[in-house]
């Protein structure tokens, strides 16, 4: 079984046990998060629509932590421009524990 869930403006499709890196939630290492915008489910026919708009999956966050830095450098050639920038976007990991569909 698998659902297409929506946060952090993104969508993930995830089954139970998988390990997911979403935008960083606002809930501390080991609680428990609810996510209810779940957009399809699935375990032998799709539903989606007014079929899924009771279903939620609950996931336990396992780490808040921050990605491996992207290197921005900005070049304009005749002019003696350039501008280098570094970025490093939080994320927040889950386990997908229940769908509950």
């Amino acid at each position: 079984m698998y659902a297409i869930i929506a946060t952090g403006g993104k969508q993930y499709k995830v089954s139970e046990g998988d390990v997911v890196r979403v935008e960083k939630l606002d809930v501390e290492v080991g609680s428990s998060v609810t996510f209810d915008q779940v957009l399809a489910v699935s375990d032998k026919a799709l539903k989606v629509g007014k079929d899924v708009e009771a279903s939620t999956v609950t996931a336990t966050v396992m780490d808040q932590a921050r990605a491996r830095k992207v290197i921005v450098y900005k070049y304009k050639r005749k002019t003696g421009y350039h501008k280098k920038n570094g970025h490093r976007q939080s994320y927040t990991e889950v386990k997908i524990e229940k769908i509950n569909a």
